[in-house]
């Protein structure tokens, strides 16, 4: 068995490595623990990764916990887990600072406006990446279509959405099964591990434990937010932010991209937490920093609180409503990973419950193309024109007033993207060097 240091080690590096998202951040655990270290097989990881998968959060950030938790148990999970996250969360609070002490210069400002077009660009090759994944049939792709309407037309709320997309999968998988397809079983074993299956950490589930386990992830979800509701009371940006973020995080299927249209409609459009292009610079700094990009919370947070301090000094505010907004997200993902991983392979093997998650997992398709929607009306135009038609209440952009500069750079981030493959983070570099020479040469960003 790897000593526990050891690995506490191990997982510091590769938190620093976490960039570009979900998919490149499995990539990294992948190369480190099952190709360079073969500290666990290619199977088992697999086998941890499509669990994670199964579960509402941050897979990436649940698939470390799991891997932890195999290796050294309940302490190995926390730890996993918690690094994976703590240097994004370090970054994210510095730049947040930074926003707010000089987001108004024109030199910040003009960065920030070369970061939010190239997130629109972003956000449509995730819809690319993940609809070529997920529509394997027709009626998949219809379910993707119907969630977009849903919510781009008619305004039905994310998790209501996620629930019917869940019962359509279900009901395909009992009606017509054809329409939900099984994945192919063909798995590369890669190199043979070090530590054989046997010598992983195994609990057998029971009610005694999976109690134990409810009640300590309950209270460590709850104190804090109790506590503030206490001393700031119910209808503080505090416990406001607390409750929606604790709900937010057992509706997170999809991914962060998915759950951001939810967020940025609720934070921007019912509490007013920030203006919409805020949303989308918030998510270029996520997408910058190391982690889980479901991190932009933090930052919505963050201003949130600075703007509405109540009693509190803004700066402690904002600082206090960022860490409890952190805390109440990702508390969940290691309860649902410590308490469902004995019962993973029941899991796995229901079929119903994986045809249900298919059914999630097209709805998402649509919810992500509704965030890139909503990224780009904010993001390249300046005008919004409201329609309220047919009973639909509709935001479209106002095609007289485009951001030149802005289209400009979104179409070299999609030829940056989509045409040379280069990586997120090396395309936000370029993007923020294209803002701000626009900035500077006084060009309207």
């Amino acid at each position: 068995m790897v000593p526990f240091g050891t690995a506490v080690r191990a997982w510091f590096l590769i938190s620093l490595q976490t960039f570009g998202g979900p998919a490149g951040q499995i990539a990294v655990m992948q190369r480190t623990l099952v190709e360079e270290k073969r500290w666990i097989g290619q199977r088992r990881f697999l086998h941890a990764m499509n669990y994670s998968m199964l579960l509402p959060g941050p897979e990436a950030q649940q698939l470390a916990t799991y891997v932890g938790w195999l290796m050294h148990g309940t302490r190995g999970g926390l730890v996993a887990g918690g690094l994976f996250v703590l240097p994004g969360v370090v970054a994210l609070l510095v730049l947040s600072a930074v926003y707010v002490a000089w987001g108004e210069t024109t030199a910040v400002t003009a960065v920030f406006a070369g970061l939010a077009p190239a997130v629109v660009a972003i956000v449509v090759q995730a819809v690319t990446r993940v609809g070529k994944r997920a529509l394997t049939s027709r009626v998949l792709l219809g379910i993707a279509v119907a969630a977009f309407v849903a919510l781009a037309l008619f305004g039905v709320p994310f998790p209501v959405v996620v629930a019917l997309a869940g019962v359509a999968g279900w009901a395909l998988h009992r009606w017509r099964p054809a329409a939900v397809p099984e994945k192919a079983k063909d798995v590369d074993d890669g190199p043979a591990p070090l530590i054989s299956d046997d010598e992983l950490h195994t609990e057998a589930p029971s009610a005694r434990r999976t109690l134990r386990v409810l009640v300590v992830g309950l209270v460590a979800w709850g104190v804090p937010l109790a506590a503030v509701a206490l001393l700031t009371g119910a209808a503080s940006v505090f416990t406001e932010q607390g409750l929606f973020f604790s709900g937010a995080a057992v509706v997170t299927f999809g991914g962060a991209y998915a759950v951001l249209a939810y967020v940025a409609q609720q934070a921007v459009g019912v509490y007013g937490w920030l203006a919409p292009g805020e949303m989308v610079r918030g998510l270029a700094l996520a997408e910058t920093t190391p982690g889980p990009l479901i991190m932009v919370v933090q930052f919505v947070a963050f201003l949130g609180a600075y703007r509405d301090p109540g009693s509190l000094d803004p700066w402690a505010a904002a600082v206090l409503a960022s860490l409890l907004v952190t805390w109440v997200t990702f508390v969940p993902s290691f309860l649902f990973v410590l308490l469902g991983a004995p019962y993973m392979e029941r899991l796995r093997g229901n079929r119903s419950l994986s045809a249900a998650l298919t059914g999630i997992t097209a709805a998402v398709v649509g919810v992500i193309a509704n965030l890139g929607l909503y990224f780009a009306v904010h993001t390249l135009f300046t005008g919004v024109v409201a329609v309220d038609r047919w009973g639909l209440s509709l935001e479209l952009p106002d095609l007289g007033t485009p951001r030149w500069v802005a289209l400009a750079i979104a179409c070299v981030a999609a030829v940056l993207l989509f045409r040379l493959r280069w990586s997120v983070l090396r395309t936000l570099g370029v993007c923020a060097v294209l803002g701000l020479a626009a900035g500077l040469a006084g060009l309207p960003v």
